[in-house]
């Protein structure tokens, strides 16, 4: 079925119908319209993932632990993550994009808000990962995380560079990309934000995750990673920051008054023994990543829960619901999901567990099976790229 034909999902247990027509819910679908049937299911809207890392797909696969172990959170960063994407190649990367695509749709995930880095592979990156997530149906938004770790400013320049390269479709839409503020110049920061004019678009950045990004922004002059972006004019409204783990109530809700969404990843933020981000709950508007995890927004929440449970925060509530304001925001769609006017993207559950996914119309998972792809080719050849990525880990 292509995005533009039109389906009816129902009526469930619940007597719910769904009409989409062209990518979006409708009152009415036409009378021609497919029908998929759930009448032992029941309706809810696709979660969305707000930040994550689609080239970190293959971690699953069996990563060696780094030698010696880290002891800090940049030290996690220099021993595996940034040793991993400086070894991905053009084959590995789309290898990681549709494992974890496949994974992300037959757990009912139907948008991704990606956040890349390959510093062998700027350019043509973004195209593999266009090309992986149209191919299996997700809606997406990407970047290219600009940095200057490496290469210097050149490579910061490629990294914005390389944001123009997605194609925008009804399921694709760019942003502008930087790692995060400590490992970039104040150069590449104004330029991130012109560039997000520019293409009528917003910024991706990781903020304050851990306390060296703010011990970087306080040695430059500012008061922390957030004051920097928002005086160098990097942050158009609707700007989306990961983690804040380190930012204060009232940085947050500065960010807030400024139209920016935080995404707050607490099972990342758990792992990286990073913190707990506590101030996030001086806003509402703060959607829910998995930073590069299993792409189960489930899980997410859960973790979420149990995490705020023990940090005393009773303010999460409704964190993965504003994944879709955000997604309706930057894909111009009413943001109450299954309205008429919302994006065509639901999935339908059976005694808990996800049985059919549409994005856009489009049925994606049918009786718990991927329809666009070979879910079992693709963790294969996902295995494959990881022994052959591990190797070239290795040798760095």
């Amino acid at each position: 079925m292509a995005l533009n034909d039109a389906l009816v999902v129902g009526p469930d247990r619940n007597g719910l119908s769904v009409a989409i027509a062209s990518g979006r819910v409708v009152a009415q679908a036409p009378r021609e319209a497919a029908r998929l049937s759930c009448a032992d299911g029941e309706i809810a809207p696709g979660a969305v993932c707000a930040h994550t890392h689609l080239y970190s797909g293959l971690a699953r696969y069996g990563m060696p632990p780094p030698e010696p172990q880290p002891q800090n959170f940049v030290q996690i960063l220099e021993r595996v993550w940034w040793r991993l994407d400086r070894a991905l190649d053009a084959r590995s990367l789309d290898a990681a994009a549709r494992d974890t695509v496949a994974r992300a749709l037959l757990a009912g995930v139907t948008t991704l808000i990606d956040h890349h880095e390959s510093p062998n592979l700027i350019e043509g990156s973004l195209r593999v990962l266009a090309e992986a997530c149209s191919d299996l149906g997700v809606r997406a938004l990407l970047c290219y995380g600009a940095s200057e770790r490496n290469f210097g400013r050149q490579e910061g320049r490629r990294g914005l560079e390389a944001c123009r390269e997605v194609a925008t479709s009804p399921l694709l839409k760019g942003l502008v990309g930087l790692h995060a503020s400590f490992t970039v110049s104040d150069d590449t920061i104004r330029e991130a934000g012109a560039l997000a004019r520019e293409l009528g678009t917003v910024v991706h950045v990781h903020v304050a995750e851990d306390r060296a990004d703010v011990d970087d922004a306080r040695r430059r002059g500012f008061p922390g990673p957030l004051e920097r972006l928002l005086s160098l004019e990097a942050l158009p409204a609707g700007s989306i920051l990961a983690h804040g783990v380190h930012l204060t109530a009232d940085q947050v809700r500065r960010g807030a008054r400024a139209g920016c969404w935080f995404v707050h990843n607490p099972r990342s933020n758990e792992g990286n023994r990073v913190g707990y981000a506590a101030a996030l709950s001086a806003t509402r508007r703060v959607a829910l990543g998995a930073d590069g995890w299993d792409p189960d927004m489930a899980q997410e929440e859960a973790a979420l829960k149990r995490l705020a449970a023990e940090n005393g925060d009773t303010g999460v509530g409704g964190r993965l619901a504003a994944g879709h304001r955000l997604a309706a925001e930057r894909f111009g769609a009413v943001d109450k999901p299954l309205a008429p006017g919302s994006l065509g993207d639901l999935m339908v559950r059976r005694d808990g567990a996800i049985v059919h996914v549409v994005v856009g119309g489009r049925v994606v998972v049918e009786d718990g099976a991927l329809t666009t792809g070979d879910f079992a080719g693709i963790a294969a050849k996902a295995r494959t790229e990881a022994a052959r990525l591990w190797e070239r880990m290795a040798d760095l």
